[in-house]
C-alpha cells in the first residue's frame, strides 16, 4: 500500500521556502542600503536642514489654540487680519510682503498671535536660505516660558535643524537629548538628528543604537524610520526585526508611491 504524502510536511517546507525568500529580500536590501550609505549621508549634509522642513501653512494650527486667550475682541481682530493677509501672501509666492506684514506683530504683539508671526517668520526665512535668521526666531519662542510647551519643543527642534550646519555635534546633542525620548511628540525627527550627531560626533555605537530604537518604534513616521533603518543597517545594527512585517510594509509603500526623495519637502 502506498504512502500518502504528508501534507503537513510539504506545508512547513513551504513556509519555510517562503521565510528564507523574505530574509534574502531583506538581507539584500540591507546590502543595497548599506552601498547608498555615503549618498545619503552627502544628502543629510547638503539638505540636512530641509529633512524636517518648514510647513509653513501647517502653523496655523497652533493659532487655534493661542489666538483667544488674554487678549481683547480688538487685538484678536488686528492680529487674526494680519495674520491671514501674510498667510495669502505666502500661498501667493510673495514671501517678502509676508515677512513685512508680520514683523510689526512678531516684534510687537502679545500672547498667541506674537508666537504664531514669530513661528512663520522663521519659517520664511529658512524657506528663503536664510538659516541664522530663522535658527535666531524659532529660539526666541522656544526660550519664552508663556509659550505652551509643544509649541516651544517644536521651536526648540526647529531651531537646532535651522542652525544645524554651523552648531557642533556637542551642542546638537545637547539640545536635542530631551526631544529624543520616547515619550516626547518629536522623539522620531528629533531622535532622527540627534543620532546624525552622535555620528558626526564619532560615536557609531550610540547613533547605530538610536537610528535602531526609532526604526523599531511603530509609533515613528514611516518615512523616518525607513530612513533610521537604513542607517541602523549600515552602521551593523538590526533594525529589520519582523521579515515578514518588514515586506509587507514595503509592498504597502511600493503601492503608495513609496516614500520621498531625501530632501523633499514633507507634506
Amino acid at each position: 500500500m502506498a504512502l500518502l504524502p504528508n501534507r503537513d510536511s510539504a506545508k512547513a517546507a513551504d513556509r519555510k521556502a517562503k521565510t528564507q525568500a523574505a530574509q534574502d529580500e531583506a538581507l539584500l536590501r540591507e546590502v543595497d542600503d548599506a552601498v547608498r550609505t555615503d549618498q545619503y549621508r552627502h544628502v543629510w549634509t547638503r539638505y540636512g536642514i530641509y529633512i524636517i522642513g518648514v510647513v509653513v501653512l501647517g502653523l496655523i494650527a497652533f493659532a487655534a489654540v493661542l489666538f483667544f486667550s488674554g487678549q481683547s475682541e480688538g487685538n484678536r481682530e488686528s492680529e487674526s487680519e494680519t495674520l491671514v493677509t501674510a498667510l495669502d501672501q505666502v500661498e501667493a509666492g510673495n514671501l517678502d510682503q509676508a515677512d513685512e506684514a508680520l514683523a510689526p506683530l512678531a516684534e510687537d504683539g502679545r500672547g498667541g498671535g506674537k508666537t504664531q508671526a514669530q513661528m512663520l517668520r522663521a519659517g520664511i526665512a529658512l524657506e528663503q536660505g536664510r538659516a541664522k535668521e530663522a535658527a535666531e526666531l524659532f529660539s526666541q519662542v522656544a526660550a519664552d516660558k508663556d509659550v505652551p510647551q509643544p509649541v516651544r519643543d517644536l521651536a526648540e527642534l526647529r531651531a537646532v535643524v535651522a542652525g544645524y550646519d554651523s552648531m557642533k555635534p556637542a551642542e546638537v546633542i545637547r539640545r536635542l537629548t530631551p526631544l529624543a525620548q520616547p515619550d516626547q511628540p518629536y522623539y522620531g525627527s528629533a531622535g532622527e538628528i540627534l543620532a546624525m550627531a552622535y555620528l558626526e560626533g564619532g560615536d557609531k555605537e550610540r547613533a547605530g543604537k538610536l537610528f535602531g530604537e526609532i526604526a523599531m518604534d511603530d509609533d515613528v513616521p514611516d518615512t523616518i524610520r525607513g530612513r533610521a533603518r537604513q542607517m541602523a543597517s549600515s552602521l551593523g545594527v538590526d533594525a529589520v526585526g519582523d521579515v515578514d512585517e518588514l515586506i509587507e510594509s514595503l509592498r504597502g509603500s511600493a503601492g503608495a508611491g513609496g516614500a520621498p526623495p531625501m530632501g523633499a519637502q514633507p507634506e
